[in-house]
């Protein structure tokens, strides 16, 4: 699992970059996105980030990459708790 934190002040910028890790994964809060790890897609949004973003960036702006292993334990509270339990609706 990846965590990405990101903390962009031009909002421009920061609402393409949100809208580009959208593709990857979902919003846990408003600048940091859950991502389902893979190598690939952890080198894809690296060059991505590398090639189209960084020198876009000033030294005000920051990303933030936590690469997880399986064996990580995540302690959720709140709202949070309900995320890994899949809902059915019978209608």
């Amino acid at each position: 699992m990846l965590i990405i934190s990101y903390d962009i002040k031009d909002d421009k910028l920061r609402a393409n970059f949100s809208k580009f890790l959208s593709k990857f994964g979902y919003r846990l809060q408003y600048s940091v996105y859950h991502i389902k790890n893979s190598k690939r897609i952890l080198e894809n949004i690296s060059k991505e980030i590398t090639h189209t973003y960084e020198k876009k960036f000033d030294q005000n702006d920051s990303v933030y990459i936590f690469n997880l292993s399986e064996n990580c334990k995540i302690t959720k509270f709140g709202y949070a708790k309900n995320e890994d339990h899949d809902t059915i609706i019978i209608g």
